[in-house]
Protein backbone atom coordinates (compact mmCIF):
# COMPACT_ATOMS: atom_id res chain seq x y z
CA UNK A 1 0.00 0.00 0.00
CA UNK A 2 3.06 2.56 1.17
CA UNK A 3 4.48 1.57 -2.46
CA UNK A 4 1.09 2.37 -4.23
CA UNK A 5 0.79 5.86 -2.37
CA UNK A 6 4.63 6.69 -2.96
CA UNK A 7 4.00 6.01 -7.10
CA UNK A 8 1.17 7.81 -7.27
CA UNK A 9 2.62 10.82 -5.54
CA UNK A 10 5.34 10.65 -7.81
CA UNK A 11 3.32 10.64 -10.72
CA UNK A 12 1.30 13.79 -9.20
CA UNK A 13 4.30 15.25 -10.15
CA UNK A 14 6.04 14.40 -12.85
CA UNK A 15 7.26 17.61 -14.76
CA UNK A 16 9.57 15.90 -16.86
CA UNK A 17 8.16 16.85 -20.06
CA UNK A 18 6.03 20.35 -18.72
CA UNK A 19 8.62 22.31 -16.94
CA UNK A 20 11.53 21.58 -19.73
CA UNK A 21 8.59 22.84 -22.46
CA UNK A 22 7.44 25.77 -20.89
CA UNK A 23 11.22 26.65 -19.85
CA UNK A 24 12.32 26.31 -24.21
CA UNK A 25 9.01 27.42 -25.43
CA UNK A 26 8.83 30.97 -23.27
CA UNK A 27 12.26 31.70 -23.23
CA UNK A 28 12.39 31.03 -27.10
CA UNK A 29 9.69 33.71 -26.84
CA UNK A 30 11.41 36.09 -24.91
CA UNK A 31 14.29 35.56 -27.60
CA UNK A 32 12.09 36.37 -30.60
CA UNK A 33 10.71 39.50 -28.84
CA UNK A 34 13.08 40.95 -27.25
CA UNK A 35 14.86 40.89 -30.75
CA UNK A 36 11.37 42.74 -32.77
CA UNK A 37 11.13 45.42 -29.18
CA UNK A 38 14.35 46.26 -27.24
CA UNK A 39 16.75 48.30 -27.93
CA UNK A 40 19.31 50.31 -25.65
CA UNK A 41 18.33 53.41 -24.97
CA UNK A 42 20.50 56.60 -25.60
CA UNK A 43 22.63 56.14 -22.48
CA UNK A 44 23.33 52.75 -23.10
CA UNK A 45 23.74 52.88 -26.90
CA UNK A 46 27.39 53.07 -28.60
CA UNK A 47 26.10 56.50 -29.72
CA UNK A 48 26.25 58.25 -26.30
CA UNK A 49 29.92 59.14 -27.29
CA UNK A 50 28.39 61.57 -29.83
CA UNK A 51 25.38 62.41 -27.65
CA UNK A 52 27.64 63.57 -24.74
CA UNK A 53 29.54 65.75 -26.39
CA UNK A 54 26.90 67.73 -28.72
CA UNK A 55 24.96 67.85 -25.80
CA UNK A 56 28.03 68.92 -23.52
CA UNK A 57 27.52 66.24 -20.96
CA UNK A 58 29.85 63.81 -19.36
CA UNK A 59 30.04 60.75 -18.64
CA UNK A 60 28.82 61.32 -14.92
CA UNK A 61 25.73 62.56 -16.15
CA UNK A 62 25.05 59.22 -17.28
CA UNK A 63 21.90 57.36 -15.44
CA UNK A 64 23.87 54.74 -14.63
CA UNK A 65 26.03 56.13 -12.11
CA UNK A 66 23.17 57.02 -10.43
CA UNK A 67 21.16 54.51 -10.40
CA UNK A 68 23.34 51.17 -10.54
CA UNK A 69 23.98 51.11 -6.57
CA UNK A 70 19.86 51.50 -5.80
CA UNK A 71 19.47 48.59 -8.63
CA UNK A 72 22.37 46.37 -7.23
CA UNK A 73 20.47 46.55 -3.58
CA UNK A 74 17.25 45.64 -5.40
CA UNK A 75 18.48 42.89 -7.10
CA UNK A 76 20.09 41.13 -4.24
CA UNK A 77 16.75 41.71 -2.43
CA UNK A 78 14.96 39.86 -4.61
CA UNK A 79 16.75 36.97 -5.88
CA UNK A 80 18.44 36.52 -1.94
CA UNK A 81 16.26 38.70 0.63
CA UNK A 82 12.85 37.08 -1.04
CA UNK A 83 14.64 33.51 -2.06
CA UNK A 84 15.90 33.01 1.66
CA UNK A 85 13.17 34.40 3.23
CA UNK A 86 10.96 31.31 2.06
CA UNK A 87 13.84 28.96 3.27
CA UNK A 88 11.92 28.69 6.83
CA UNK A 89 9.99 25.08 6.04
CA UNK A 90 11.93 22.44 7.22
CA UNK A 91 11.98 20.27 4.31
CA UNK A 92 11.18 22.93 1.23
CA UNK A 93 14.51 25.18 1.21
CA UNK A 94 15.34 24.57 -1.90
CA UNK A 95 11.98 24.83 -3.57
CA UNK A 96 12.01 28.32 -1.51
CA UNK A 97 15.11 29.85 -3.21
CA UNK A 98 15.34 27.91 -6.45
CA UNK A 99 11.66 28.26 -7.71
CA UNK A 100 12.00 32.30 -6.65
CA UNK A 101 15.42 31.75 -8.93
CA UNK A 102 13.55 30.66 -11.63
CA UNK A 103 10.23 32.49 -11.54
CA UNK A 104 12.24 36.13 -11.35
CA UNK A 105 14.91 34.98 -13.82
CA UNK A 106 11.80 34.64 -16.69
CA UNK A 107 9.64 37.47 -14.55
CA UNK A 108 12.43 40.18 -15.17
CA UNK A 109 12.39 39.47 -18.58
CA UNK A 110 8.68 39.62 -19.76
CA UNK A 111 8.66 42.52 -17.47
CA UNK A 112 10.69 44.52 -19.52
CA UNK A 113 8.81 43.78 -22.47
CA UNK A 114 5.43 44.57 -20.43
CA UNK A 115 6.58 47.62 -18.81
CA UNK A 116 8.28 48.89 -21.99
CA UNK A 117 4.62 48.43 -23.81
CA UNK A 118 3.14 50.67 -21.63
CA UNK A 119 5.74 53.08 -20.54
CA UNK A 120 8.51 53.57 -23.03
CA UNK A 121 7.18 52.21 -26.59
CA UNK A 122 8.54 54.90 -29.31
CA UNK A 123 4.93 54.52 -31.63
CA UNK A 124 7.05 56.02 -34.49
CA UNK A 125 9.86 52.99 -34.79
CA UNK A 126 7.65 50.41 -32.78
CA UNK A 127 10.66 49.76 -30.05
CA UNK A 128 10.95 50.18 -26.73
CA UNK A 129 14.12 51.57 -25.02
CA UNK A 130 15.66 50.29 -21.79
CA UNK A 131 18.52 51.37 -19.34
CA UNK A 132 19.23 51.24 -15.78
CA UNK A 133 16.24 52.42 -14.51
CA UNK A 134 14.14 50.20 -16.73
CA UNK A 135 16.16 47.32 -14.88
CA UNK A 136 15.03 48.42 -11.48
CA UNK A 137 11.24 48.54 -12.80
CA UNK A 138 11.40 45.02 -13.91
CA UNK A 139 13.00 43.90 -10.27
CA UNK A 140 9.82 45.57 -8.99
CA UNK A 141 7.22 44.18 -11.48
CA UNK A 142 9.03 40.66 -10.51
CA UNK A 143 8.13 41.34 -6.60
CA UNK A 144 4.32 41.28 -6.95
CA UNK A 145 4.86 37.74 -8.23
CA UNK A 146 7.10 36.44 -5.39
CA UNK A 147 4.95 37.78 -3.00
CA UNK A 148 2.25 35.69 -4.53
CA UNK A 149 4.59 32.60 -4.18
CA UNK A 150 5.00 33.09 -0.48
CA UNK A 151 1.27 32.42 -0.48
CA UNK A 152 1.45 29.14 -2.33
CA UNK A 153 4.95 28.13 -1.35
CA UNK A 154 4.88 24.21 -0.99
CA UNK A 155 1.50 23.72 -2.62
CA UNK A 156 2.25 24.24 -6.29
CA UNK A 157 4.30 23.18 -9.20
CA UNK A 158 7.19 24.75 -10.52
CA UNK A 159 4.79 24.96 -13.72
CA UNK A 160 1.77 26.50 -11.76
CA UNK A 161 4.63 29.04 -10.44
CA UNK A 162 5.63 29.93 -13.72
CA UNK A 163 1.97 30.63 -15.56
CA UNK A 164 1.43 32.67 -11.85
CA UNK A 165 4.45 34.78 -12.95
CA UNK A 166 3.22 35.19 -16.64
CA UNK A 167 0.00 36.58 -15.41
CA UNK A 168 1.22 38.25 -12.09
CA UNK A 169 3.85 40.45 -14.62
CA UNK A 170 1.01 40.87 -17.00
CA UNK A 171 -1.47 42.06 -13.99
CA UNK A 172 0.88 44.51 -12.68
CA UNK A 173 1.98 45.88 -15.97
CA UNK A 174 -1.74 47.26 -16.41
CA UNK A 175 -2.65 48.11 -12.94
CA UNK A 176 0.61 49.88 -12.40
CA UNK A 177 0.19 52.00 -15.40
CA UNK A 178 -3.63 52.76 -14.27
CA UNK A 179 -2.41 53.94 -10.99
CA UNK A 180 0.69 55.83 -12.17
CA UNK A 181 -0.26 57.20 -15.40
CA UNK A 182 -3.95 57.65 -15.77
CA UNK A 183 -4.90 57.98 -12.26
CA UNK A 184 -1.35 59.83 -11.63
CA UNK A 185 -0.60 58.71 -8.35
CA UNK A 186 2.76 58.61 -6.38
CA UNK A 187 4.34 55.21 -5.03
CA UNK A 188 7.69 55.01 -5.28
CA UNK A 189 8.47 52.06 -3.11
CA UNK A 190 5.16 49.88 -4.32
CA UNK A 191 2.76 49.75 -1.39
CA UNK A 192 0.07 50.08 -3.30
CA UNK A 193 0.84 48.36 -6.98
CA UNK A 194 3.77 45.90 -5.36
CA UNK A 195 2.94 44.44 -2.00
CA UNK A 196 -1.14 45.00 -2.23
CA UNK A 197 -1.30 43.54 -5.65
CA UNK A 198 1.45 41.02 -5.04
CA UNK A 199 -0.08 39.69 -1.20
CA UNK A 200 -4.05 40.13 -2.27
CA UNK A 201 -3.34 38.32 -5.88
CA UNK A 202 -1.57 35.63 -4.11
CA UNK A 203 -4.21 34.93 -1.39
CA UNK A 204 -6.81 35.12 -4.10
CA UNK A 205 -4.81 32.42 -5.77
CA UNK A 206 -4.32 30.47 -2.40
CA UNK A 207 -8.33 30.85 -1.39
CA UNK A 208 -9.06 29.39 -5.10
CA UNK A 209 -6.83 25.96 -4.53
CA UNK A 210 -7.68 25.23 -1.11
CA UNK A 211 -6.90 21.90 0.27
CA UNK A 212 -9.14 20.57 2.67
CA UNK A 213 -6.83 17.77 3.09
CA UNK A 214 -3.68 19.59 3.18
CA UNK A 215 -3.42 18.67 7.24
CA UNK A 216 -1.79 15.21 5.63
CA UNK A 217 1.57 17.31 5.19
CA UNK A 218 1.13 18.98 8.66
CA UNK A 219 4.29 16.76 9.29
CA UNK A 220 6.32 19.18 6.78
CA UNK A 221 4.79 22.27 7.59
CA UNK A 222 6.66 23.83 9.74
CA UNK A 223 10.82 24.98 10.79
CA UNK A 224 13.67 23.82 12.62
CA UNK A 225 16.49 25.54 13.92
CA UNK A 226 18.80 25.77 10.84
CA UNK A 227 15.99 26.91 8.12
CA UNK A 228 14.66 29.54 11.19
CA UNK A 229 18.10 30.43 10.67
CA UNK A 230 18.13 30.58 6.82
CA UNK A 231 15.24 32.65 6.54
CA UNK A 232 15.97 35.09 9.45
CA UNK A 233 19.84 35.46 6.32
CA UNK A 234 16.43 36.79 4.25
CA UNK A 235 15.19 38.92 6.74
CA UNK A 236 18.80 41.00 7.38
CA UNK A 237 19.24 40.99 3.34
CA UNK A 238 15.85 42.49 3.17
CA UNK A 239 16.04 44.70 5.76
CA UNK A 240 19.22 46.55 5.09
CA UNK A 241 18.65 46.97 1.56
CA UNK A 242 14.38 48.44 1.65
CA UNK A 243 15.78 51.88 1.99
CA UNK A 244 17.04 51.73 -1.38
CA UNK A 245 13.90 49.87 -2.25
CA UNK A 246 11.49 52.37 -1.51
CA UNK A 247 14.05 55.05 -3.14
CA UNK A 248 15.58 53.72 -6.31
CA UNK A 249 13.07 54.93 -8.77
CA UNK A 250 12.53 58.22 -6.89
CA UNK A 251 13.78 61.76 -8.44
CA UNK A 252 17.63 62.59 -7.71
CA UNK A 253 18.31 65.10 -5.33
CA UNK A 254 16.03 65.68 -1.62
CA UNK A 255 12.97 62.93 -2.59
CA UNK A 256 15.57 60.13 -2.90
CA UNK A 257 17.42 61.12 0.52
CA UNK A 258 13.90 61.47 1.64
CA UNK A 259 13.01 57.79 0.74
CA UNK A 260 15.89 56.41 2.04
CA UNK A 261 15.68 58.56 5.57
CA UNK A 262 12.06 57.92 6.25
CA UNK A 263 12.10 53.87 5.40
CA UNK A 264 15.56 53.61 7.50
CA UNK A 265 13.76 55.01 10.47
CA UNK A 266 10.06 53.05 9.88
CA UNK A 267 12.10 49.55 10.04
CA UNK A 268 14.09 50.34 13.34
CA UNK A 269 10.37 51.17 14.89
CA UNK A 270 9.07 48.21 13.54
CA UNK A 271 11.54 45.80 14.63
CA UNK A 272 10.90 46.67 18.42
CA UNK A 273 7.88 46.42 18.57
CA UNK A 274 7.48 43.08 16.75
CA UNK A 275 9.74 42.04 19.97
CA UNK A 276 7.69 43.30 22.48
CA UNK A 277 4.37 41.70 20.83
CA UNK A 278 6.44 38.49 20.13
CA UNK A 279 7.44 38.57 23.59
CA UNK A 280 4.22 39.64 25.26
CA UNK A 281 1.89 36.89 23.74
CA UNK A 282 4.41 34.09 25.10
CA UNK A 283 3.90 33.28 29.29
CA UNK A 284 7.47 32.89 29.87
CA UNK A 285 8.02 36.09 27.29
CA UNK A 286 9.97 34.30 24.65
CA UNK A 287 10.40 35.58 21.12
CA UNK A 288 8.61 33.98 18.25
CA UNK A 289 11.20 33.40 15.33
CA UNK A 290 8.48 33.71 12.33
CA UNK A 291 7.32 36.72 14.05
CA UNK A 292 11.22 38.77 13.84
CA UNK A 293 11.08 37.14 9.96
CA UNK A 294 7.93 38.91 9.23
CA UNK A 295 7.00 41.77 11.06
CA UNK A 296 10.34 43.27 11.09
CA UNK A 297 9.93 44.43 7.60
CA UNK A 298 6.33 45.57 7.68
CA UNK A 299 7.56 48.99 8.29
CA UNK A 300 9.59 49.09 4.96
CA UNK A 301 6.15 47.87 3.46
CA UNK A 302 3.85 50.54 4.73
CA UNK A 303 6.35 53.23 4.21
CA UNK A 304 6.22 52.92 0.40
CA UNK A 305 3.91 55.32 -0.63
CA UNK A 306 4.87 57.94 1.34
CA UNK A 307 8.52 57.53 1.65
CA UNK A 308 9.65 60.38 -0.49
CA UNK A 309 6.86 62.49 0.85
CA UNK A 310 7.32 64.86 3.95
CA UNK A 311 6.10 62.91 6.52
CA UNK A 312 8.24 63.88 9.29
CA UNK A 313 11.28 61.50 10.93
CA UNK A 314 8.72 61.05 13.86
CA UNK A 315 5.52 60.05 11.44
CA UNK A 316 8.06 57.26 9.49
CA UNK A 317 8.66 56.23 13.38
CA UNK A 318 5.06 55.99 14.20
CA UNK A 319 3.99 54.12 11.04
CA UNK A 320 6.91 51.61 11.66
CA UNK A 321 5.55 51.52 15.52
CA UNK A 322 2.06 50.19 13.94
CA UNK A 323 3.15 48.04 11.15
CA UNK A 324 5.33 45.58 13.74
CA UNK A 325 2.13 45.64 16.49
CA UNK A 326 -0.18 44.74 12.96
CA UNK A 327 1.78 42.59 11.58
CA UNK A 328 2.96 40.63 14.36
CA UNK A 329 -0.88 40.25 15.44
CA UNK A 330 -1.35 38.83 12.04
CA UNK A 331 0.63 36.09 12.72
CA UNK A 332 -0.50 35.48 16.45
CA UNK A 333 -3.92 35.08 15.06
CA UNK A 334 -4.31 33.43 11.83
CA UNK A 335 -7.87 33.74 11.45
CA UNK A 336 -7.56 33.42 7.62
CA UNK A 337 -7.65 29.67 6.88
CA UNK A 338 -11.05 29.28 10.02
CA UNK A 339 -12.75 31.65 8.15
CA UNK A 340 -12.26 32.42 4.80
CA UNK A 341 -10.87 28.86 4.18
CA UNK A 342 -7.47 30.32 3.03
CA UNK A 343 -3.93 29.02 3.33
CA UNK A 344 -1.32 31.19 3.32
CA UNK A 345 1.79 29.78 3.74
CA UNK A 346 4.23 32.54 4.53
CA UNK A 347 1.86 35.05 6.25
CA UNK A 348 1.79 37.54 3.29
CA UNK A 349 -1.30 38.78 4.56
CA UNK A 350 0.27 40.18 7.41
CA UNK A 351 3.88 40.79 5.68
CA UNK A 352 2.74 42.77 2.74
CA UNK A 353 -1.07 42.85 1.74
CA UNK A 354 -2.23 44.70 4.98
CA UNK A 355 0.78 46.85 5.42
CA UNK A 356 0.45 47.40 1.65
CA UNK A 357 -3.04 48.10 1.53
CA UNK A 358 -2.53 50.77 4.91
CA UNK A 359 0.74 52.14 3.58
CA UNK A 360 -1.34 53.16 0.68
CA UNK A 361 -4.00 55.14 2.65
CA UNK A 362 -1.16 56.77 4.30
CA UNK A 363 0.52 58.10 1.79
CA UNK A 364 -3.34 59.75 0.51
CA UNK A 365 -3.39 61.02 3.93
CA UNK A 366 -0.03 62.49 3.50
CA UNK A 367 -0.68 63.85 0.10
CA UNK A 368 -4.23 64.99 1.39
CA UNK A 369 -2.59 67.11 3.94
CA UNK A 370 0.71 68.60 1.83
CA UNK A 371 1.06 72.19 1.84
CA UNK A 372 3.64 74.85 0.13
CA UNK A 373 4.06 76.04 3.73
CA UNK A 374 5.65 72.38 4.32
CA UNK A 375 7.25 71.76 0.76
CA UNK A 376 7.43 75.15 -0.90
CA UNK A 377 6.19 75.62 -4.60
CA UNK A 378 8.58 73.96 -6.38
CA UNK A 379 8.43 71.09 -3.74
CA UNK A 380 4.56 70.51 -3.93
CA UNK A 381 5.64 70.52 -8.10
CA UNK A 382 8.35 68.20 -7.65
CA UNK A 383 7.26 65.56 -4.98
CA UNK A 384 3.94 65.10 -6.77
CA UNK A 385 4.82 66.05 -10.75
CA UNK A 386 2.81 68.89 -10.69
CA UNK A 387 3.37 69.08 -14.54
CA UNK A 388 1.46 69.57 -17.54
CA UNK A 389 -2.87 68.33 -17.46
CA UNK A 390 -2.12 67.75 -13.35
CA UNK A 391 -0.78 71.02 -12.64
CA UNK A 392 -3.99 72.89 -10.99
CA UNK A 393 -4.95 69.21 -9.51
CA UNK A 394 -5.53 70.11 -5.82
CA UNK A 395 -3.81 68.17 -3.02
CA UNK A 396 -7.05 66.89 -1.19
CA UNK A 397 -8.07 65.53 -5.04
CA UNK A 398 -4.31 64.23 -5.00
CA UNK A 399 -5.05 62.38 -1.53
CA UNK A 400 -8.81 60.70 -2.84
CA UNK A 401 -6.28 60.32 -6.46
CA UNK A 402 -3.92 57.69 -4.01
CA UNK A 403 -6.99 56.21 -1.81
CA UNK A 404 -8.26 55.25 -5.16
CA UNK A 405 -4.96 53.69 -6.36
CA UNK A 406 -4.76 51.28 -3.17
CA UNK A 407 -8.56 50.07 -3.75
CA UNK A 408 -7.47 49.65 -7.91
CA UNK A 409 -4.52 46.99 -6.59
CA UNK A 410 -7.08 45.66 -4.63
CA UNK A 411 -9.20 45.19 -7.16
CA UNK A 412 -6.69 43.73 -9.55
CA UNK A 413 -5.09 40.96 -6.95
CA UNK A 414 -8.42 39.90 -5.92
CA UNK A 415 -10.23 39.08 -9.32
CA UNK A 416 -7.11 38.70 -11.41
CA UNK A 417 -5.68 36.00 -8.91
CA UNK A 418 -8.95 34.29 -8.42
CA UNK A 419 -9.14 34.23 -12.53
CA UNK A 420 -5.80 32.69 -12.31
CA UNK A 421 -6.47 30.66 -9.40
CA UNK A 422 -9.28 28.90 -11.47
CA UNK A 423 -7.27 28.05 -14.45
CA UNK A 424 -4.56 26.51 -12.59
CA UNK A 425 -7.31 24.27 -10.88
CA UNK A 426 -7.11 22.34 -14.27
CA UNK A 427 -5.41 18.79 -13.15
CA UNK A 428 -2.26 19.14 -15.80
CA UNK A 429 0.44 21.24 -14.27
CA UNK A 430 2.00 18.30 -11.96
CA UNK A 431 0.72 19.76 -8.60
CA UNK A 432 1.34 17.74 -5.45
CA UNK A 433 -0.90 15.46 -3.49
CA UNK A 434 -2.33 16.81 -0.44
CA UNK A 435 0.32 14.82 1.62
CA UNK A 436 3.24 15.74 -0.85
CA UNK A 437 2.93 19.07 -0.05
CA UNK A 438 6.27 21.21 1.46
CA UNK A 439 8.72 18.52 0.29
CA UNK A 440 11.37 19.76 -1.43
CA UNK A 441 11.73 15.20 -2.78
CA UNK A 442 8.42 16.28 -4.69
CA UNK A 443 10.76 18.82 -7.77
CA UNK A 444 14.61 18.41 -6.42
CA UNK A 445 17.07 15.64 -6.92
CA UNK A 446 17.26 15.72 -2.99
CA UNK A 447 21.52 14.19 -3.01
CA UNK A 448 21.50 13.90 0.99
CA UNK A 449 18.91 12.42 3.53
CA UNK A 450 16.96 14.76 5.64
CA UNK A 451 16.92 14.15 9.36
CA UNK A 452 14.14 12.00 10.28
CA UNK A 453 10.78 14.06 10.96
CA UNK A 454 9.12 13.31 14.78
CA UNK A 455 6.48 10.77 14.45
CA UNK A 456 7.46 9.79 10.57
CA UNK A 457 7.86 6.46 9.56
CA UNK A 458 10.42 5.07 6.84
CA UNK A 459 9.33 3.51 4.29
Amino acid sequence: MRKILSVRAWWNTYVRVSLPAVCFVWQIAMIILFGVFIRYDKESDAHWAEYKVKNNLTDKDNDFYFRYPSFQDVHVMIFVGFGFLMTFLKRYSYGGVGFNFLIASFGLQWALLMQGWFHSLDLTTGKISIGIESLINADFCCAGSLIAFGALLGKVSPVQLMVVTLFGVTLFAVEEYIILDLLHCRDAGGSMVIHCFGGYYGLAISWVLYRPNLHQSKRLHGSIYHSDLFAMIGTLFLWMFWPSFNSAITDHGDGQHRAVINTYIALASSVLTAFAISSMSQKRGKVDMVHIQNATLAGAVAMGTAAEFMITPYGSLIVGFCMGIISTFGYLFPFLEKTLKLQDTCGVHNLHAVPGMLGGFIGAIVAATATEEVYSKEGLINTFDKEGKYANRDMGTQGGFQAAGTCVSIAFGLIGGAIVGFILKFPIWGDPADDHCFDDEAYWEVRSSFPPLDGAVSL
